[in-house]
């Protein structure tokens, strides 16, 4: 499948989980890819080893909390490929507290990536994206299914949905789309690590197909909402979550 050929994505936090599924799907299907990471630099090497180092994905150092970094980042993408197309914006920060315990610094590590960075990555692509172009947002469940101790992530992502659907109407005349996915629990180290196995066993019995998510399935999704089959679709939030809500 081609249908992204001559396309050129730019994909946050691309170096693990749902990110590098989407990397990986999206030069499958023919893009061009620069994909960021932070504190993965391990993984990205990993990731541009899957993908034989192929000369059609690059990777970058950057903070999107940083709105210098948020520049460069599509500067770089416009050097290495000449233009952006698709913004993926995946990148994302987890604190997992009671309310009570929430600290100022528990509050600033999570909204200046999932809600300045993410805003900032948005405008920087509406300054950047070719016509007919796509951003697509990864929210997240929680949005709708909250839990205890999730107060700052499910609210930073909760204002993820908000940019989205407000950015599709304030782009929409140059035939850019704006959507959100909001996965359900998916299967990547993170989830693992904040959840014990009989936990992981009780969400997959709650989803009518008996499973969590694996971090291809949003890729696909990403690739879908990525490609002109996708023209006619541009505000909306996708739950993929297997049917658990």
């Amino acid at each position: 499948m081609n249908n992204l050929k001559g396309k050129v994505a730019v994909v946050t936090g691309g170096s693990g989980g749902i990110g590098s599924a989407v990397v990986k799907k999206l030069v499958e299907n023919g893009a061009s890819v620069l994909f960021t990471y932070f504190h993965g630099e391990d993984r990205a090497h990993t990731l541009m080893a899957d993908l034989n180092n192929c000369p059609q994905v690059k990777a970058i150092s950057a903070d999107i909390s940083c709105l210098s970094d948020i520049k460069n980042i599509f500067e770089f993408a416009d050097h290495e490929f000449g233009g952006v197309d698709i913004l993926v914006n995946n990148a994302a920060q987890i604190s997992v507290n009671m309310i009570e315990d929430i600290t100022e610094a528990n509050y600033n590590e999570v909204m200046d990536i999932n809600v300045k960075g993410s805003l900032f990555c948005i405008q920087q692509a509406v300054k950047c994206l070719r016509d007919n172009g796509r951003i697509i947002n990864i929210s997240s469940i929680n949005t709708v299914l909250p839990e205890a101790g999730a107060a700052l992530y499910s609210a930073s992502k909760a204002a993820l949905e908000q940019f989205s659907c407000i950015a599709s109407k304030e782009v929409g005349s140059r035939g850019i789309t704006v959507n959100c996915i909001s996965p359900g629990p998916v299967n990547t180290d993170l989830l693992v690590k904040h959840n014990p196995q009989e936990v992981l066993e009780q969400i997959a019995e709650m989803t009518p197909l008996g499973r969590v998510g694996e971090p291809e399935d949003i890729a696909d999704i990403v690739a879908f909402l990525a490609s002109s089959d996708a023209r006619w679709v541009t505000g909306q939030n996708i739950r993929a979550s297997g049917g658990l809500i």
